[in-house]
């Protein structure tokens, strides 16, 4: 079979109410010099934080600042759960291998129900063998979801999380064409 590999765009990174650059946060335009302003030193914007990929709430930062709704909705001794509500698409994430403040996280699980028709688990097994990132899986119930897994390394950047950002929307959007019609995905697939 042959394997997909989803092309991840460098930017933007559409996440429904926003688009996100792949590029370092916008900065402040300059103030118009005044007279006094002239006389008095101008003083230095107070600096953003730095990003920490480790970190839950900087992925969550640039997922609220692109419209979504996301809040953490539990914590364990290792893992801190966050549910994402946007129009392009709601999931959950799962950083696992944290420490007990829910910081220094090893990884990330983007995790979709898919809407539409249940497809077989031998269609499901086609479908991860023609995927490089993106796989899927049936719930207790029977449904598909989506998934894409993202270790987390203290040198990541911004640019790293959105690299992340939009594979997990090509794979979000492999596998909604997949749930539509299995069996033609399949097809051409081969």
């Amino acid at each position: 079979m042959m394997r997909r590999l989803l092309l991840v765009p460098a930017a933007p990174v559409c996440l429904g109410l926003a688009c996100l650059a792949a590029a370092p946060a916008p900065k402040a335009p300059p103030a118009k010099a005044t007279p006094a302003a002239k006389a008095a030193p101008a003083k230095p914007a107070p600096a953003a934080g730095p990003y920490d990929a480790q970190n839950p709430q900087s992925l969550m930062d640039i997922l609220g600042a692109a419209g979504a709704k996301v809040q953490t909705s539990r914590k364990e001794e290792d893992a801190v759960f966050v549910t994402v509500t946007s129009t392009a698409a709601n999931f959950s994430l799962q950083f696992a291998g944290c420490n007990r403040q829910g910081r220094g996280c090893q990884a990330a699980l983007y995790d979709s129900l898919l809407e539409g028709a249940a497809p077989t688990l031998g269609q499901i097994n086609g479908f991860n063998q023609t995927s490089v990132f993106c796989r899927i899986y049936q719930d207790r119930g029977g449904k598909p979801h989506a998934i894409y897994a993202a270790l987390l390394v203290k040198s990541d950047t911004r640019e790293t999380a959105l690299t992340h950002l939009a594979a997990w929307q090509g794979c979000l959007a492999e596998a909604r064409t997949f749930v539509r019609d299995p069996a033609a995905y399949l097809a051409e697939a081969a």
